[in-house]
């Protein structure tokens, strides 16, 4: 967000010569501390940004400063088009201006060759509405209300503050500190239900999510399976399993070594594919999952 801020930043200026750091706060809608810290930025990137004190006073750029695309090498412009396309396929409109902008500045007519689209097949305006819900109740400090189905099939009604949006593994997370658990929660954004942006606000400096990763570790019982999976299974094995994790044997079925979290989800994806899978290790994971095919 802060590059796509920068940008804007010296075209409004460019545009209207002057500004006053509220202006600017209220128009990309942070507080004037973080203009400041953008403009700072940008001295020291060697952008001629200067403020004049007293009435009518506020932040400039130098006349005559054109945005020089020489400051940036052809590798450093693709790398930039290519965050702003991925910025873009959150719903950000600003990043979609921006992109636009520095497509003509770095004469770029190539920037269709990539489209990232995060929602799911026939979900896309209902998967938007609500990363954007989050995405502003991030921004502006405001607490959520929503009902959270678990890994087991429950259903709780929770508020959270919520902290950071987060990809990882094929899917969004909301990290944020759960006022009923008060504690910091993972919640998978596909699992919550009727999302509500509440007038509580909170401190965004109290509150300072762990790294997902050791969110992980400390709420879940990793462990290390091996599996075979049939040969009609193939498509399933490399759309879930990294390819370093999987080998395929000589009659063509797969063996298959990862280590994941022991709960109701596990068990719910390994009796989603059937008899396609057999469990080799641990033995209680495969006689577990035998007992529950049983009772179905």
């Amino acid at each position: 967000m802060q590059i796509d801020r920068l940008f804007q930043i010296v075209y409004l200026l460019l545009g209207r010569k002057t500004m006053t750091a509220k202006e600017l706060a209220a128009h990309f809608e942070v507080s004037v501390r973080t203009i400041l810290r953008d403009i700072d930025t940008l001295s020291s990137a060697n952008i001629p940004v200067y403020t004049i004190q007293g009435k009518g006073g506020g932040i400039s750029i130098l006349d005559g400063y054109v945005l020089n695309k020489a400051a940036l090498n052809e590798e450093e412009q693709k790398q930039i088009l290519i965050a702003l396309q991925s910025l873009a396929a959150t719903g950000n409109t600003d990043a979609n201006r921006t992109l636009s902008k520095l497509s003509a500045l770095f004469q770029k007519t190539d920037t269709d060759w990539l489209k990232v689209d995060f929602s799911r097949w026939g979900q896309g305006a209902q998967d938007n509405r609500r990363f954007e819900l989050l995405k502003t109740a991030i921004l502006r400090r405001h607490a959520v209300c929503f009902d959270y189905v678990g890994s087991y099939g429950s259903e709780s009604r929770r508020k959270a503050y919520p902290l950071k949006l987060v990809f990882k593994s094929k899917a969004w997370y909301l990290q944020g500190y759960c006022l009923e658990k008060q504690a910091y929660r993972t919640f998978k954004i596909n699992r919550m239900l009727h999302v509500q942006l509440t007038d509580e606000r909170f401190p965004a400096r109290q509150y300072s999510p762990p790294s997902i990763e050791s969110t992980d570790a400390a709420s879940l019982s990793l462990i290390d399976l091996e599996l075979e999976f049939s040969a009609q299974a193939a498509h399933r094995v490399y759309d879930e399993f990294d390819e370093g994790c999987i080998e395929r044997n000589a009659d063509g079925s797969y063996h298959v070594l990862v280590r994941m979290p022991e709960d109701g989800w596990l068990y719910s994806f390994l009796l989603s594919l059937g008899r396609d899978v057999k469990v080799l290790h641990p033995a209680r994971v495969a006689d577990y999952l035998e007992e529950i095919r049983n009772k179905t």
